[in-house]
């Protein structure tokens, strides 16, 4: 299969640059490749909503830029921030043109929320479920164009670049080229070579690497490994932003149910099992501090009286009032038997969002030629050492609408291109079905226990040398399957994860200091140096 644009991943970041190529290029062929349904996405799940400077009469682009600065605690890029805080403006307007629905007052100006290191209100939203609701009017505009075609159950397992065509690369080979992808499909199960003179990764986080996240199934840094084998820069990625109030449910592992910040931000507060509000002793900011901060004083919490959640309180919030702002979670929390109107709703940390990623410039490009990454997976400095709420639909759009602005100017000259004959196909002689899956779903449990217990919201010198001793043991034994049975999506998956989780400790292990996100017992203070770590 040949196309012009490859777009891997359907959330907000692909499918708006699928939009924009495809309405700019209506004589190019514009391929979304997703693992599962197209709608499957971490931009679904996203609750609380997208920041913007809306109202410039209370906000403005500068109180936006200095919260952003804050929360990153030092390592935003800040022409990144100035440029995702001043053009998100215009990509939140194109978002409403294409049919998203924020909520509205009664006069017909937007509801503006507020949420955690924000210092006004500036979050719109669809009640608690905004990401669907831009999810949806992204995926209406798309299925309007017909030079877009998205492609469902296509696992996406590497990126083809000269190593394919028996060229030696190596992370200082220079000039390293993107000429598309292998997939495997999982409707025939055959691996099939995808070429595409400009392919854009937009393929999400990672947060199925941890016991307990609030992200999707698929959210396993896919992308990010691909990038990492084809030798190309990752940076920063001991900085994963755990969310402080996801829903805790005894047992249930995996995807958890998140608790939006934007419930702090109307009103709740939280407490620890005497009932007791505690924030304030962490932070000034009380109940409204960034995450980081508010994630730690939690743990801290659970730790000194040996539970396993704190709770939020919202039972002073009018019932109505939060009825209509949340129903998503309020049915949620009715169908687990709370009653939020007189209960306080237990809560955990847990882990939420992948600060870095694969490293890009202001235009979405990454150390490898012709390939883009915008979304999660992209670190594209904006967010530094800690993400701040909201900003990551706002990043999304931003960056995706600048991979598209460089991406249209290269196609039109763009002679990148390779003959599909020399290409080779997937070689998978000598391989065989795996025997026994227990082979691949307890590794999985080893890693993602590895990575909760030792690389988690606090960390120690001595909890990270255990992980990358594990790590590399799950990593050989995942290679062993690998190069001896036939693919399949878990495989593939678990093999990303590991690495993922590989890149994760080494970033944490070269971090000689605790700043936003990442928190070592072992070195308690920020350093004077401050650096960005790329591998």
């Amino acid at each position: 299969m040949q196309t012009d644009f490859l777009v891997i991943g359907s959330g907000i970041a692909g499918l708006t640059f699928a939009l924009k190529a495809a309405q700019r290029f209506p004589d190019k062929k514009v391929l979304v490749i997703t693992k599962t349904q197209a709608d499957e996405t971490n931009t679904k799940y996203a609750q609380g909503g997208i920041a913007g400077v809306t109202d410039f009469e209370k906000d403005s682009f500068d109180k936006h830029i200095e919260d952003t600065l804050v929360a990153g605690d030092g390592l935003c890029n800040k022409q990144v921030v100035e440029i995702v805080v001043k053009e998100g403006v215009d990509r939140i307007q194109e978002l409403i043109d294409w049919g998203a629905r924020f909520d509205k007052e009664s006069d017909g100006d937007y509801k503006l929320g507020k949420e955690g290191g924000h210092s006004e209100f500036r979050i719109l939203h669809h009640k608690d479920i905004t990401g669907k609701e831009m999810e949806r009017a992204l995926l209406e505009a798309a299925h309007s164009f017909p030079n877009i075609e998205i492609v469902k159950h296509c696992f996406v397992v590497d990126l083809l670049t000269q190593h394919h065509l028996g060229y030696l690369v190596t992370k200082s080979t220079p000039h390293i080229e993107c000429y598309g992808v292998y997939v495997l499909n999982l409707q025939n199960h055959q691996m099939e070579k995808v070429l595409a003179k400009i392919t854009v990764l937009a393929s999400g986080g990672n947060g199925q690497v941890y016991r307990s996240t609030t992200n999707p199934n698929i959210a396993t840094g896919d992308g990010i490994a691909m990038v990492y084998r084809a030798k190309g820069r990752i940076e920063n990625m001991e900085f994963i932003q755990f969310h402080p109030t996801a829903l805790y449910e005894p047992g249930v592992r995996g995807q958890s149910f998140l608790i939006s910040e934007a419930v702090r931000g109307d009103g709740g507060i939280l407490r620890n099992k005497n009932g007791e509000a505690f924030m304030e002793r962490y932070d000034p900011r009380k109940d409204l501090a960034p995450r980081d901060i508010v994630a730690r004083a939690i743990d801290s919490e659970m730790k000194i009286t040996g539970t396993e959640h704190v709770y939020l309180d919202v039972t002073h919030i009018p019932n109505d009032k939060f009825i209509e702002h949340f129903p998503n979670i309020y049915e949620k929390c009715r169908s687990i038997g709370i009653d939020v109107a007189t209960q306080y709703i237990p809560v955990a940390p847990a882990a939420h969002y992948s600060c870095g990623g694969i490293k890009t410039d202001e235009w979405g490009r990454t150390s490898i030629k012709n390939l883009y990454a915008a979304g999660e997976c992209a670190s594209t400095g904006l967010h530094g050492a800690n993400r701040l709420a909201s900003n990551s639909l706002l990043e999304a759009m931003v960056f995706a609408h600048r991979c598209f602005i460089d991406a249209a100017e290269k196609i039109k000259a763009n002679t990148n291109g390779v003959d599909a004959q020399a290409v080779p196909d997937w070689k998978a002689t000598g391989t065989s079905q795996p025997k026994e899956m227990i082979l691949i779903t307890q590794s999985l449990k080893e890693l993602q226990q590895v990575m909760s217990d030792y690389v988690g919201i606090v960390r120690t010198n001595i909890r990270l040398e255990r992980a990358a001793k594990r790590l590399d043991l799950l990593w050989e034994e995942t290679e062993a399957l690998y190069q001896t049975t036939a693919l399949s999506p878990q495989l593939c998956e678990l093999r990303n994860m590991i690495t993922v989780g590989y890149l994760i400790v080494k970033c944490a292990h070269f971090r000689k200091e605790s700043r936003g996100l990442h928190f070592n017992t072992d070195y308690p203070y920020k350093s004077t140096l401050v650096q960005n770590i790329v591998l």
